[in-house]
């Protein structure tokens, strides 16, 4: 960023990481347990989150005492799984801040400069109502920063039956943000095998990197 550019927005930011899914594709295993090179996916996604938030919640429909003891928790308030969008409305009601970060529970990839690039968007863009991440070929809608002014209509499109995160968003002024140079960023692990390709890759980079370290 040049000295002419804008410069980001100070602000403090909450965040959800969604983790009230069915998990239907990994055999409906509670996707933030699932373990990643010794550690459940959880605890992955909260060592990326952390440093860049000053409030981490986790939404979670079930082992919400286990997750408790890692963040606090809020559930859906509806038994039957509707979605992300659920979650995002638990999310933006439990929040203390006014603009809130969601990320998938199972994106141990999360780019570290995450909410640097989504601050320096909305400085481009000021009247932007939330912010989404794109990895160069498809939007992320699952990694988004909203603002909680976005309550009430999340509420009435739940109400009407919108289940489509991409289709509520295109209601708002949306700033979209490439992670196109960060390709792995927001791989879900949505199946035993992407599991198994992945930790594979990241257990190869990292002996690389201890290599290179002790050469």
């Amino acid at each position: 960023m040049s000295i002419r550019d804008p410069q980001p927005p100070v602000f403090p930011v909450s965040a959800v990481i969604l983790a009230g899914g069915r998990a239907t594709r990994m055999g409906g295993d509670d996707k933030g347990w699932v373990p990643l090179a010794g550690r459940p996916l959880i605890e992955h996604v909260l060592e990326r989150l952390r440093p860049q938030v000053d409030e981490v919640l986790i939404n979670a429909n079930r082992s919400q005492t286990r997750y408790g003891a890692l963040a606090p928790v809020v559930g859906d308030d509806n038994a039957d799984f509707l979605g992300p969008l659920a979650g995002m409305r638990a999310g933006l009601s439990a929040a203390h801040q006014d603009w809130v970060l969601f990320v998938p529970c199972d994106g141990p990839g999360l780019p570290a400069d995450l909410m640097a690039r989504f601050r320096a968007a909305l400085a481009e863009q000021p009247e932007a109502e939330l912010v989404v991440a794109h990895d160069g070929s498809h939007l992320q809608p699952v990694v988004a920063l909203l603002h909680k002014s976005l309550l009430p209509s999340l509420q009435q499109a739940l109400a009407e039956g919108e289940r489509k995160t991409g289709a509520w968003f295109a209601r708002h002024r949306m700033a979209v943000v490439s992670f196109a140079d960060q390709p792995d960023a927001f791989i879900n692990l949505n199946s035993p095998s992407e599991l198994a390709d992945y930790e594979a890759r990241l257990l190869g980079t990292r002996e690389q990197q201890a290599g290179g370290e002790h050469a």
